[in-house]
């Protein structure tokens, strides 16, 4: 095997451990936001009471409950993943400084840090995107295959096009 060989396969072997490990961290953090939104969305009454003795208006939670369960999809499976993760991202950072700020309480101040900490992740996500095991990989090559598609048909066209001008009728 030649050196460059070897590079080119150790290349691969880094970009497929970097995709599993986006697909496990992608996996990982939309799990919260889907577990939470389904157990909102199963228990909507009693939740909504809940988040209206906080404050929180029933359209408020209703798009809540949307967003977590919305975007963590969108995270999940990879489609639309850096909008997502930057929902999510800005979602934890509302939930902290809104709904966690009781220093004083030991309780309070995990959440708020815990908060803060999954935003980071969401923020990093929306950076380097979802990597090849995503719905938005696969969208992309679709997509770049269909430009190639239609860049052929233009190219085949202008050919044909040009033939049949210089011809006499």
């Amino acid at each position: 095997m030649t050196l460059n060989e070897r590079a080119a396969k150790l290349h691969a072997t880094r970009q497929y451990l970097r995709d599993a490990a986006l697909i496990a961290g992608r996996l990982l953090l939309s799990l919260i936001f889907l577990h939470e939104g389904v157990t909102l969305a199963t228990h909507f009454e009693g939740a909504a009471k809940a988040m209206a003795a906080l404050g929180v208006s029933l359209p408020l939670f209703i798009a809540t409950v949307a967003l977590q369960l919305g975007a963590g999809l969108s995270v999940a499976t990879g489609l639309l993943t850096r909008l997502g993760a930057i929902g999510l991202g800005l979602f934890c950072l509302a939930t902290a400084t809104l709904f966690h700020t009781d220093f004083a309480s030991r309780n309070e101040l995990l959440h708020f840090e815990k908060d803060l900490a999954i935003a980071g992740g969401m923020f990093v996500l929306a950076a380097v995107g979802a990597g090849r095991f995503s719905l938005d990989w696969l969208l992309a090559g679709y997509l770049q295959q269909r430009r190639r598609d239609k860049d052929m048909v233009a190219a085949l066209l202008a050919v044909e096009n040009q033939f049949s001008l210089g011809l006499p009728v």
